[in-house]
């Protein structure tokens, strides 16, 4: 799937496309306005990835200690930008390594 197909599926499906991974599901959910579905996907998983994704999901709730600490387990540095833009580079960095 290309980074235009996601925003497309977002815009036009009302349920996440099924050749997504969990990470992208994620933030698909997050992108539709479903943070709790987001965040239940991505809570239980343990890798980098899972935790870059979680600290993100923390930061659009307004935790920022817990963003932090999720950044720490993804051995990430914090990121200050907006959120649009982190959740934009998080959705293409995955779709370009999902390929």
């Amino acid at each position: 799937m290309t980074y235009d197909e996601f925003i497309f599926s977002i815009e036009h499906a009302d349920i996440v496309p099924d050749k997504l991974n969990v990470h992208l599901q994620a933030l698909w959910y997050d992108a539709k306005g479903d943070w709790q579905t987001a965040h239940d996907l991505i809570d239980h998983l343990e890798d980098r990835v899972s935790a870059h994704v979680h600290a993100y999901l923390h930061r659009v709730e307004g935790d920022l200690w817990n963003a932090r600490y999720w950044y720490n387990r993804a051995k990430q540095p914090e990121y200050k930008g907006n959120l649009k833009d982190e959740w934009e580079q998080l959705v293409k960095g995955l779709i370009a390594y999902d390929s």
